[in-house]
């Protein structure tokens, strides 16, 4: 089903070794909130470590309210989810690990095999149903249920990924008024912020289960505006789904969130059913038919071996010019460490005796042990003056206060004006001055978390972001033809594959840009959109929720980050 080669990838350049004393093995994939990585315990158990994006980690106001997820996942114990192992809020930076799961997510499954035949799809809504009993006994509720966040293990299904789930008695924030989730698998009270429950979960439950029969979504594909009106507005057609399944996804479906079955209600049909269907015990074996082989994962990443070794570290030579060199010369004959001498110490037959060869043998080593030791100090010796050479050198190269940088090649040039420095100090010209060369800043990243856009505020670019009104540099508007951003000076750009934007992605994506509006019928939770402003500051948002359901009371949330030029 998984192959190794795709599940794991191998470590770029810009990937941490090390994390919160976890040891990196490969890369799993990213998101909008950081990089997933591949790690193991000290016992060589496989996890799942994600690491926060640096612009959100230096938010206060995230890494609060990632605390606060963190204390709510070390709650939920439950055999159908990845349990939180090991997590930091304060780490530089933030990061969380959870187990390993090996094997590849539903969508991916679907994806390549086609649709779950029915007994596989009851043993899936068991085991998802058991693991939202477990979320929601911890007092949480998952709010992002769909194919991509249930993971299919040889053993049953894992529910993952709690990033933004709702702790209720840990945050202040109500589920009222604010819509997170993915828009084909929301529910209804979902897409209009309305208030969110743990039967909001029992309904994504159902679409993802009439996913895995179908192999689309229940709702169908096209723009989140058009699936959530759809979702708000329309009784799903459950005549394709298989017969057996029809009552219970018929159940987790209701419109109305008191009409819906209990996770516990859920797991009890379901087994009745695999029971009668298949027999008892026979469901495990049914879902390995599915599951197929396990991944083979790698193994855990060795700590580094120290090796006292000496660097071999090249002795910097001035280059001299042609018409000073010496004339060429023949070397001189190595002269040898230890003369051979002749020993007078010797047996009647010419030879050395046997307790006299052993004394030279024992002389020789000791004579050679010293000369190593001689040549250890003198090369030590050596690595130093080369080492404080090189230390020198290089601070001649460091950008001073004005941000020049001096060339760290010695020249003909420096020499005179050092030798010439006691008669003429400060009085060089312009002619003789070195070449310097200006080194630009890096802009730095802030991050602005959870921004609202609606017809009645608006974001700017330069500080304060959040605007009470639509007068800002980014606005949101919804028309007939459909929502989108706009701006008066700002040009957009929307990033096309795999998440993770940068300021150098950005800047890609904005070469050319020219458009002050952009449509957001291509755009879903998780795309990324590149905004310059005049001045030159760049801005990367990530798209929390989209609600363009209804135009009336449609909104985005995204995490903003800035780049400013100066």
């Amino acid at each position: 089903m998984q192959h190794a080669t795709e599940a794991f990838q191998p470590l770029q350049a810009d990937d941490p070794s090390l994390v919160g004393g976890y040891r990196l093995a490969a890369r799993l994939g990213a998101g909008g909130m950081g990089r997933v990585y591949l790690s193991h315990t000290q016992g060589g158990r496989p996890l799942a470590l994600k690491v926060v994006r640096p612009e959100l980690a230096d938010d206060p106001a995230f890494r609060r309210r990632f605390g606060r997820e963190i204390k709510a996942a070390r709650r939920v114990r439950g055999a159908y989810t990845a349990e939180l192992i090991d997590a930091d809020a304060d780490g530089a930076p933030p990061w969380l690990a959870t187990l390993y799961v090996p094997g590849p997510s539903l969508a991916e499954a679907v994806g390549r095999r086609g649709p779950l035949p029915v007994p596989a799809v009851l043993w899936l809504m068991a085991g998802v149903a058991e693991a939202l009993q477990a979320i929601h006994d911890a007092g949480i509720v998952h709010r992002d249920l769909k194919p991509s966040n249930v993971l299919l293990a040889a053993d049953g299904p894992r529910v993952i990924d709690f990033g933004i789930s709702l702790a209720t008695d840990l945050t202040s924030n109500t589920a009222t008024g604010l819509a997170v989730g993915t828009p084909q698998f929301m529910a209804p009270e979902q897409a209009t912020a309305g208030e969110v429950t743990a039967a909001t979960d029992v309904f994504a439950l159902g679409q993802t289960a009439a996913f895995a029969a179908l192999g689309e979504p229940l709702y169908g594909d096209g723009p989140s505006v058009s699936v959530l009106y759809r979702i708000v507005h329309s009784e799903p057609d459950l005549s394709p789904l298989p017969e057996p399944l029809r009552p219970m996804i018929s159940r987790c479906l209701a419109a109305d969130p008191e009409e819906r079955p209990t996770p516990t209600e859920v797991v009890e049909w379901c087994r009745r059913r695999l029971d009668a269907d298949t027999g008892p015990g026979a469901g495990p074996a049914v879902w390995r038919d599915v599951t197929g082989p396990e991944v083979a994962v790698p193994p855990p990443v060795p700590d580094p071996t120290p090796v006292h070794t000496l660097p071999l570290i090249p002795r910097p030579s001035r280059k001299v010019p042609s018409h000073e060199a010496p004339p060429h010369t023949a070397p001189p004959p190595a002269t040898p460490l230890l003369a051979p001498v002749r020993s007078q110490l010797t047996g009647p037959d010419g030879r050395p005796g046997r307790r006299r060869r052993a004394a030279l043998v024992t002389a020789a080593a000791v004579t050679a042990g010293a000369v190593v030791l001689s040549g250890l100090v003198w090369t030590v010796v050596e690595a130093a003056d080369r080492l404080r050479h090189r230390d020198t050198t290089a601070s001649s190269a460091t950008p001073g206060p004005t941000g020049s940088a001096q060339s760290s090649e010695p020249s003909e040039s420096s020499e005179s004006s050092e030798s010439s420095s006691s008669t003429s100090s400060g009085d060089r010209g312009v002619e003789g001055a070195a070449p310097s060369t200006t080194v630009p800043a890096t802009p730095r990243a802030t991050a602005y978390p959870l921004q609202w856009l609606d017809a009645k505020t608006s974001l700017d670019v330069k500080e304060p972001v959040r605007r009470e009104d639509a007068k800002g540099d980014i606005r949101f508007s919804c028309e007939e033809t459909g929502c989108a951003l706009e701006s008066d000076t700002s040009v957009f750009g929307l990033v096309y594959g795999d998440p993770g934007g940068s300021l150098d992605s950005c800047r890609i994506v904005l070469t050319g840009a020219e458009s002050h509006r952009l449509p957001l019928a291509a755009a879903a939770a998780g795309s990324e959109i590149c905004v310059r402003h005049p001045s030159g500051d760049i801005a990367l948002l990530v798209i929390q929720v989209k609600s363009t359901a209804l135009p009336d009371i449609a909104f985005l949330t995204a995490d903003m980050t800035v780049w400013r030029a100066g």
